[in-house]
């Protein structure tokens, strides 16, 4: 049982290792304060869905890895 929960724990870190590593960074640096960001309407708000697909696939992963662990630690 334990292997199994284990196995699934390493599943779901990798899960989100990935999800993080494929986010937009927050900053976008000096370039954009200085008007360089010639993105269209239609990629930002492509852009905006991908990044909120991310997240969320980050806050459930985030929240399994926390259950998984719980379980783990209870079953010893």
């Amino acid at each position: 049982m334990s292997l199994a929960i284990e196995i699934i724990l390493v599943l779901v870190s990798i899960v989100l290792i990935v999800a993080v590593l494929m986010q937009k960074s927050k900053s976008a640096g000096l370039g954009a304060a200085y008007g360089s960001d010639t993105e269209t309407f239609g990629v930002k708000g492509r852009e905006a869905r991908k990044d909120q697909q991310l997240k969320k696939i980050t806050l459930i992963c985030a929240g399994v890895i926390a259950v998984l662990a719980l379980v783990l630690m209870c079953l010893g």
